[in-house]
């Protein structure tokens, strides 16, 4: 489809992106259109995938059966491959969009994670997954049988959720640029450094404890989770604010070369 012919909503929409992410004064065009639709199609997919994957990980803990910790191991599986497949949709839509084009520019330096996620924030997620693994084995260490069982949860459902995020953000760092211009280019600069910081935001691993833990956990560990998850969600605040927004990267990368 030529940008001539796109129907006068996909334009629009195309225009409010550009707007909401600091690029007013570029012009929408089909290829970020088809780009950004299908992100936000995936998203919502794996929203929901997400959605399901922790309503297993409590049904599993509530049932406590022998087979149980097996169930969730194929759910960590099913969760990791249909991330997998979601980003091979999206990878597949650009490579798509790319054939399309005349003509392909590139970035003049390739993009680095220090440049889509910014150092406060890849540390962020460091830190966050390695203190809810502490958290997760300090729970195996409870003399209930239950406890026990419920951080091994824990640390199938962490250990999912990590290889998922690990993938995404491999593709996010690899895949070529799909542009043909200075605009497009800045457009792509957006839409990599969205990609890899949407699925930085750790409500899955705030959210396990909830659903696994909490009702065999001694009550200073479930205090120690909750002050856990505020002190992160207010880090998380605090680095968001602090951090260029993607427009800004993007006229940041773009200036450079």
């Amino acid at each position: 489809m030529t940008d001539a012919a796109m129907p006068a909503a996909d334009r629009e929409r195309g225009r409010l992106w550009l707007a909401v992410h600091g690029l007013p004064d570029d012009r929408p065009t089909s290829l970020l259109v088809t780009r950004v639709a299908v992100r936000q199609g995936a998203r919502l997919i794996a929203a929901i995938l997400l959605a399901v994957f922790i309503c297993v990980v409590a049904l599993t803990y509530v049932s406590n059966q022998p087979w149980s910790l097996a169930v969730l191991t194929v759910m960590v599986v099913a969760l990791v491959l249909g991330q997998a497949l979601l980003d091979w949709w999206v990878r597949r839509t650009d490579r798509r969009a790319a054939a399309t084009l005349t003509r392909r520019v590139a970035h003049a330096v390739p993009l680095g994670w220090r440049t889509l996620l910014g150092v406060p924030l890849a540390a962020f997620v460091v830190a966050i997954f390695a203190g809810a693994t502490a958290m997760a084995v300090n729970a195996l260490t409870v003399p209930e049988p239950t406890a026990r069982y419920a951080g091994i949860v824990l640390l199938i459902g962490l250990a999912g959720t990590a290889v998922s995020m690990i993938i995404q953000l491999r593709h996010a760092l690899t895949y070529p640029a799909v542009a043909d211009d200075q605009v497009s280019l800045a457009a792509d600069v957006v839409i990599r450094v969205e990609d890899a910081r949407d699925m930085t935001v750790p409500s899955v691993v705030w959210s396990l404890p909830v659903t696994s833990v909490f009702a065999a956990a001694p009550g200073w560990w479930n205090a120690a989770w909750m002050v856990f998850i505020a002190l992160s969600a207010v880090a998380l605040a605090l680095i968001t604010w602090r951090t260029p927004r993607p427009g800004a990267v993007a006229r940041q990368v773009t200036n450079a070369a």
